[in-house]
This record gives C-alpha cells, structure tokens and sequence, in this order.
C-alpha cells in the first residue's frame, strides 16, 4: 500500500476500514492549528497512485479467479480437459464470490480493459483474455451434453439457456467490448446467443420497455439499465445498426418515466405494475447502474438523436442530485437519502466513474463536479486493502419493500459487485487528472479544476 499522506493515526491494519485520519499535505502548514483533518487523504491523487490502487486489485483478482475447473465432489483441480468429469464445476474462485459467467464479472472485464487503455499496462486487458480463453475451453468439454443439460446443474447454465438479464446482460456487454478490443477469443456464438435474447427473449411490457416478472409479474429494475441497455449499446457498436441504439435509448427513456425522480435527481429501486405507488427506495447501487449507463449510451448516441437531449438530461439532473449526497469521507451511503445507512463502495465508484466521465466529455462542468469526482475516488481507495480488496461493498440485493432489507444487507469484501465499478472509477479518474482541457489549483483548502483558456 502506498504511503498516505499526514497519516494521524498509527499502525495500518489489513482492513481499508479502520479508522484513520489525515492532514492534506498540500496546504501551507498542514500541521498547522487552521489546517483540517479528514477522515480520508484529502489530497491531490497523482495518476501513479491511482495506477498502484488499480494494480493491487488485479493482483488481487489474478487470484481470486483462477479460471479453471473443480470436481464438486473432492474440490480438487480439473486438469485434464480432453475427459470431462461428471461432477465438473466452474472454480467460484476466492470464497465462492467470482463465478466466471456472473454479471458482476462482466463489470469487471470491463473496468478491465478501460484500466488496460487508461494505464497502456496490458497485464489489465491480459487478465480478460486470460478468463475469455477459459470460457472458450469449457465449452467444448461440456458440449457432450449440451443443451440437453442445460438445466439448473450444468455451469454453463447462463451461457447456454440464458433466462434472465442477470444471466447474460452485463457478460455479453463485456465480452463485445473485448472483441472490438481484440482481447481473448473470438466468441462470436457466445455473444450472438446472449444478443438474440437481451434483444428478443426477455420479457418486455407493451411499450417494449425490458422488465422482469418479479417481485411482481411485470416489475421494473433500475439495475436492469445495465443489464439490458448496456449489452444494445454495445450490440450497436459491433453491428453499427442504429436501430439498436433507438432501442437503448426508448428503454433507458420509459424506465426512468416509472422510475426518477426529477426534483431529487434520484432512480427507485424498482416499480411495480400491480403496485405503483409504493414507497421509493433510492438505492446506492441501483442509482450507479443507471449513471454508468447513462454515459455509455451517451458514448454512443448520435448528436442528431431525437432522444440525446432527453438522455443528457437525466445525466445532468441525476450528477446533480447525487453529488449533493456526497458523505464527509467522499463515498456515498447505501440508501443515498438515509445519512444513518452505512457508507458503501460500489455504487460510490459507479458515481466517482459516471461524474469524471462526464467531466471529461465536457457534459458537465469541471470547476466544482471534478473536486467531487476527486473526493469520491478517494474515498473508494480508502476501501481498497493492502490485499487488493475492494471493502464495503453491498452484496446482491433484489428490488424489496422494507427499508430495513436495504439498511442491513451485508457489505463485504467478497462481493464481488465492487471491484469492475472500482477498476472503472480508476481508470477513469486517470483520464480525468491527465484531461488537457483544465488545470487543477488548490486555493481556500480545496481544489479547482479550472478550464484552460
């Protein structure tokens, strides 16, 4: 772990989490009597120390996900491919918290191979090529079986009978993006079958919009904005078919009608047809997922789109509503509305990626949304532990009714849900502090990222 600036208190721990305090090193005095103290290290990050928190999480994950194969019965390696094993699993990795074909490792190819272009380290874009070829090579070994296995015990489940966005959304949205990259096996098939049914098998109300039938039979998720629209923008990308993006954005446009709230800037959880006015629950998550997504669809919707000005909109309002939520300690809390829920780190990193995104395509503006891009970053390092882990993070979480399901869901470091939003988050605050277009000050005990003139 890199050396933290004016660190107060002694004796790091493993743990991201204990409790610290700092002194910005960038002040006149800083050991002065005016200068402040912060729970995080409030300072300027160089684009070398965010290099080494985005290098010690793919250490970490080099081998938390070792792409191979288990006897479930005797936990030993598969080595041997050329004989499959009837009791063959996929190896879930570091505490069962990694399966290759999850949706939470699709977020992670992703920060990936932004981290691989950011940094110009191809051991980032490597570590995806790695797990593609993995998955390239268990398909043969269970095509014995095939489709005919493809029920609730055959691993590749997701990949050959996909029955929900979860089971292929996030996964084929990564997988595109590493074809046009050029990272790993071509896996065309794979990509093609997850396409046809984000495209066309999954259920969708009569306006078209993508939903799912529970809770409730026809109920909608802010999650599913990147479980669904995220794999047809990049669908669009690798077939240039513009029809695509229209179906992105007519999805990403209906959902948030059922589901923003313009006069907070905020997404519910989740809307229901039987139940629609139940209380709104605005969760951390939920509201990164919609972010993230927003840019990307922005990323690629033509200037001329009918729906662009709508989309942009939401981007604007929702980084408006959200930084104004920002914690003291530059993360945000698991209910964003509830400064009592505890702070969490993966919809923290979504947010640090969706606001320095922005900033760097010029949607918003640098002056003040960078010193809250640069504070949110710090607080998502704080999380990262000298293993590489990435703490705090929410586990899975379904659309629920209670606010207490949302305040005591467990955060851990083996959900696996905070480490793509944290690679991207990285990568991203990279771009942000090498961005040409304005020069970051430090004046009154804060920074200005000032444009050029």
């Amino acid at each position: 772990m890199r050396k933290l600036p004016f660190l107060l208190c002694a004796g790091l721990a493993v743990s991201a989490s204990a409790q610290r305090t700092y002194r910005n090193p960038d002040e006149r005095n800083p050991e002065g009597p005016e200068s402040a103290i912060y729970p995080i290290a409030y300072h300027r990050p160089t684009p070398a120390e965010v290099t080494a928190d985005l290098e010690r999480v793919r250490t970490y994950l080099e081998t938390a996900m070792p792409a191979r194969l288990v006897d479930s019965v005797t936990g030993q390696p598969i080595v041997d491919l050329s004989h499959p094993v009837a009791t063959a699993e996929l190896d879930r990795g570091d505490h069962d918290a990694f399966s290759p074909l999850d949706y939470t490792v699709g977020v992670i190819h992703t920060g990936m191979l932004s981290a691989a272009e950011a940094t110009g380290d191809k051991r980032f874009s490597d570590f995806t090529a790695r797990q593609l070829q993995f998955i390239a090579q268990v398909i043969p070994y269970f095509s014995g079986e095939g489709e005919a296995k493809a029920g609730r015990r055959n691993p590749l489940r997701p990949l050959l009978a996909p029955a929900a966005l979860d089971d292929c959304g996030s996964m084929d949205a990564a997988l595109i993006r590493a074809r046009l990259a050029g990272v790993g096996p071509d896996l065309k098939p794979v990509i093609d079958r997850w396409s046809a049914y984000v495209a066309h098998g999954q259920f969708r109300m009569p306006d078209g919009t993508l939903a799912r039938q529970r809770p409730q039979p026809v109920s909608l998720w802010a999650d599913d904005l990147y479980m669904g629209v995220e794999p047809l923008i990049q669908m669009g990308r690798m077939t240039g078919d513009r029809a695509v993006w229209d179906d992105a954005a007519r999805d990403f446009v209906q959902t948030a009608q059922r589901l923003y709230r313009p006069a907070l800037g905020l997404f519910a959880h989740g809307w229901s047809e039987d139940s629609p006015d139940v209380p709104d629950f605005f969760w951390g998550r939920a509201n990164g997922w919609a972010m993230v997504t927003l840019c990307d669809l922005l990323d690629v919707l033509p200037a001329d789109h009918p729906r662009r000005p709508a989309v942009l909109a939401l981007l604007r309002g929702q980084i408006r509503g959200v930084a104004a939520l920002q914690s003291g300690a530059g993360r945000w809390h698991q209910m964003l509305d509830r400064s009592d829920s505890y702070l969490e780190t993966s919809c923290s990193a979504m947010f640090v990626y969706g606001i320095a995104h922005a900033i760097n395509r010029g949607w918003i503006a640098a002056p003040i949304y960078g010193q809250v891009a640069q504070a949110g970053w710090l607080g998502v390092a704080s999380q990262i532990n000298a293993r590489g882990q990435v703490e705090q993070s929410c586990i899975g979480t379904t659309y629920a009714g209670d606010m207490t399901y949302y305040y005591h869901r467990p955060a851990s470091p083996y959900a696996s849900h905070g480490y793509g939003p944290a690679l991207l988050a990285g990568a991203e605050m990279i771009r942000l502090l090498r961005n040409p277009a304005f020069t970051v000050s430090f004046k009154n005990q804060t920074y200005l990222y000032v444009p050029r003139p």
